[in-house]
């Protein structure tokens, strides 16, 4: 169990580059004991910010700190936070054994803690293969491996699922929610909720380059649509209208939200209106995840 726990806060920051503002004031924190996901279409903001948060790029205005200290002032950095955001950076001749001895000993580590994260990572059996014959999901788990070595409070992890099949990316749930559950504070960003709302426990969803969304998965749930029909279509919209509800008339019914089905049966009984058409429909998480960022392309 990781004690104390560590608290990402993003306070109103903002990236511009040029005339394009890429981050625009975001604003969220991030929580120890918790996977939280940085949701948002491939161009919304998600790796400016995070490249912000660990001091790779300076923000044109706002801060990000862990725990109230920036990046750049954390006195043992490898310690506290573990990253990965490309899994592409590692010499392709080397091994991911050689690979991570010299991350180890840059950062004064023991060398045991190369095995170990070897281990958790699943690479033990080709640590000694090198890193150029990897498949892009064995180039994730080492980048996985590398943020480890320190064993950090904190992980940022950037698109971790990229690359994994399906048994990897079951493995990556796991080894999420067992990381927050010892206490960590988990960071991980997507442009796919569905590859990671099995794992998360809160999500923050950005769109050009601002906050569209903050807090848990069932607040993105759709409201219900009720959906009617009857021989006396047009009385019976004016009848759900009446309640207070949205009320829509298409040629295949009435389409009303913010009001059950249960409700409007009741209503179409005492008003001795027929229905012919009563149900509910609910969109998928996906569908008001594509609304929220207004359908771009992911």
């Amino acid at each position: 169990m990781v004690s104390g726990g560590t608290t990402i806060e993003f306070r109103g920051i903002t990236k511009t580059f040029g005339a394009v503002r890429a981050v625009d004031d975001l604003t969220f924190s991030v929580q120890p004991g918790q996977v939280t996901g940085f949701l948002g279409p491939n161009g919304a903001g998600k790796t400016t910010t995070l490249r912000m948060l660990l001091g790779l790029v300076r923000p044109t205005s706002g801060s990000a700190t862990f725990g109230g200290v920036a990046y750049a002032q954390l006195p043992d950095p490898l310690r506290t936070v573990g990253t990965a955001l490309e899994a592409s950076s590692f010499h392709p001749g080397r091994s991911a054994r050689n690979h991570l001895r010299v991350y180890a000993a840059a950062a004064g580590l023991p060398s045991s803690r190369v095995e170990f994260v070897l281990g958790v990572v699943g690479l033990l059996p080709y640590a000694d293969r090198r890193v150029g014959g990897y498949s892009l999901g064995m180039r994730q788990r080492l980048g996985l491996a590398s943020a480890l070595l320190g064993d950090p409070a904190v992980l940022v992890l950037d698109e971790p699922t990229n690359g994994l099949d399906p048994e990897g990316i079951r493995w990556m749930r796991g080894f999420l929610r067992d990381r927050a559950a010892e206490g960590r504070t988990v960071l991980v960003s997507s442009h796919v909720l569905s590859e990671v709302q099995q794992s998360v426990d809160r999500v923050v969803i950005i769109s050009r380059g601002r906050a569209v969304y903050e807090g848990d998965l069932d607040g993105l749930e759709a409201s219900a649509t009720v959906r009617a029909d009857s021989a006396e279509r047009a009385r019976l919209a004016s009848a759900i209208a009446l309640t207070g509800a949205a009320v829509t008339t298409t040629d295949a019914g009435v389409i009303a939200t913010g009001i059950t089905t249960e409700e409007v049966g009741r209503l179409a009984l005492d008003a001795g209106i027929a229905l012919t058409l009563l149900t509910e429909e609910r969109a998928g998480l996906e569908d008001v995840f594509l609304e929220l960022v207004g359908g771009e392309a992911a």
